[in-house]
């Protein structure tokens, strides 16, 4: 059980019950300082209340404390001279930004949260040290860096969320290596389809999100998920053919697993249309049962008045259709045309998928990283520890102290190097990224905007070039912009980088002969053709041959389609060129 103090904030809020918020004498005005002292008998007095009714956790968030932390510091220094073993989340730590509802609904997920992870990784470290394992343990974040797992304990919410930011990740490097800037990334497993995307280089990370409908406010990686898997259960609703988001899951699993399932699948769809082999699947660890997916294919068939082949070309499209939908909320919703984006395919069944959804979208490129079933572990690998800070810089930008702005820089990149360096990170591999929250007067909402020079942003036409740059980022957003529109400043934002050293990706070599290859009938758009079924290993740089084509590897499948090219660059990606039939 959580319990969130709401002091100073005198509306209740609905993140918890009414009786489990408890009000607390003291004030500061908008510009924290200090106008009520803090009433800290009535503070001894709720904790006490929390030690009788057994709470584990205590969310503290006061209204202006984003300006002034003294009163939460002084709640919960008092708190754990009351409490023992009792988690204590400050809403400033968690989120020190100007919004008091998703501060404090952030403040009361890490409350609800932190027991559990931090019991986690204090296990995990236990074991870790008991089978002589003495290497540092990191721990992804949303915001796609890691932290080591002391602070991950101390800053659990930025643990959210975080599983596949590692493909994001991947992404980066794999466009620092391949030097392709705007990529978008699709990692399809067995449950679940995750969308991400790399612009210009870098991670498309917000600053806000929400998890079962409550605001978060963290830096994280946008990702767009949808219950689109290789398990994904087809099922006849009102006389139409329906796909996911229900999934087999592991067990029973699809009909072709042979452990008890009966409904068709995504992946019992692929088998029957021959662009998974039955003997092969998974590098031949676990062989796959045609004549089950067969059966489970055709129940689903007779209810919907279709043949065998017919519906399994439909359960695939209708997937497809949801994943290409999904791609386009981070795309096409959001100003941005996916035409200009390769597609980067990965996961068990992303490969196998992706040129259909390239081709539906109108991209040109997919590229299919080595081990794609593990790139989002390699791309935890290759990313850095991060750091990120928060400071309220609230003016009109026609009207802002840049000399109060080059001294919140300079102390957000203090702070940043201090944090590093008790991560154990050298002072000479530490870099700092600063950027200032921008927004049209009266608007709600705001953008990130990187400033080039955090050390001077004082020189001269500092405010018109970031009016600009602001100007600029709102049009690739949102389709639109407001030239001439008063700006304002909201905050500013800066994330501190410790390089923990990364291995460069090796050029690979061209192979001799021609790739062993033998054939079977695959169905695309209702024709049985000829194809060639080849092992990834035997592949070499430069190798270049015409689709249709299914490539197989330990971790995933890759399908080209009839009019399509596949080609192995000198890292050994594959990379497809998309042809419009197929």
């Amino acid at each position: 059980r959580a319990r969130l103090y709401d002091l100073h904030y005198r509306k209740p809020t609905p993140l918890v019950p009414l009786s489990d918020i408890v009000e607390i004498p003291g004030r500061l005005d908008w510009r924290g300082e200090e106008r009520v002292p803090l009433d800290e008998a009535a503070v001894r007095a709720a904790a006490a209340r929390a030690r009788s009714e057994g709470f584990g956790a205590v969310a503290v968030s006061l209204l202006f404390s984003f300006l002034n932390p003294e009163h939460e510091l002084r709640v919960e220094q008092i708190m754990r001279e009351e409490l023992d073993g009792v988690t204590i989340s400050l809403s400033h730590r968690v989120a020190r930004e100007w919004r008091e509802y998703e501060r404090t609904s952030s403040a009361v997920v890490e409350a609800y949260t932190a027991p559990v992870i931090r019991s986690y990784l204090e296990r995990l470290q236990t074991e870790m040290e008991r089978q002589g394992l003495g290497v540092p343990l990191h721990v992804m974040q949303s915001s796609g860096g890691v932290v080591t797992a002391e602070s991950a304990r101390e800053r659990p919410l930025q643990t959210l969320l975080s599983g596949p930011v590692g493909g994001t990740m991947g992404l980066v490097a794999l466009a620092r290596s391949l030097e392709r800037p705007n990529l978008i990334g699709i990692d399809m497993g067995g449950t679940s389809f995750d969308v991400s995307l790399v612009i210009a280089g870098k991670p498309d990370v917000s600053t806000e999100t929400s998890l079962e409908g409550f605001p978060l406010l963290m830096p994280i990686a946008n990702i767009h998920t949808i219950g689109a898997g290789g398990g994904s259960v087809a099922y006849g609703e009102v006389g139409g053919l329906r796909v996911g988001p229900e999934s087999a899951g592991a067990d029973p699993g699809p009909a072709c697993y042979g452990r008890g399932g009966t409904r068709p699948t995504v992946t019992d769809a692929n088998l029957v249309l021959g662009r998974i082999d039955p003997d092969t699947f998974a590098g031949g660890r676990m062989s796959l049962d045609s004549g089950a997916a067969r059966t489970a294919v055709a129940a689903l068939g007779e209810e919907l008045g279709l043949g065998v082949p017919e519906l399994a070309e439909g359960i695939v499209s209708v997937i497809n259709a949801k994943m290409a939908q999904a791609i386009r909320t981070l795309t096409v919703e959001q100003g941005i045309e996916p035409r200009d984006f390769a597609l980067v395919a990965f996961g068990g069944a992303g490969p196998m998928h992706a040129a259909f959804l390239a081709r539906e979208l109108g991209i040109g490129e997919v590229i299919v990283p080595p081990l794609a079933g593990a790139f989002s572990a390699w791309g935890m690998l290759e990313t850095e520890l991060r750091r990120d800070f928060t400071r309220p810089f609230f003016r009109r930008a026609s009207d802002a102290d840049l000399e109060s702005l080059a001294a919140a820089c300079a102390e957000t990149a203090r702070e940043g190097r201090e944090a590093l360096e008790a991560e154990g990170v050298p002072a000479d591999v530490c870099r700092f990224e600063h950027s200032l929250d921008m927004r049209y007067e009266a608007q709600e909402y705001t953008l990130a905007i990187p400033i080039d020079s955090p050390d001077a942003p004082t020189g001269p036409g500092f405010v018109e070039e970031m009016t600009q740059r602001f100007n600029a980022a709102h049009d690739f957003r949102y389709g639109h912009s407001n030239p001439g529109a008063p700006v304002e400043f909201v905050s500013l934002r800066a994330a501190a980088f410790g390089d923990l050293g990364h291995a460069e990706p090796e050029e690979l070599t061209a192979l001799d002969g021609a790739p062993a290859q033998r054939t079977r009938e695959v169905l695309f758009d209702g024709i049985d053709h000829p194809t060639a079924i080849l092992s990834r290993d035997e592949l070499g740089v430069g190798t270049e041959l015409e689709g249709p084509l299914v490539v197989e590897e330990v971790t995933a499948t890759t399908v080209v389609p009839p009019g399509s090219t596949l080609t192995v660059d000198r890292y050994g990606s594959l990379v497809i060129a998309i042809g419009k039939e197929g």
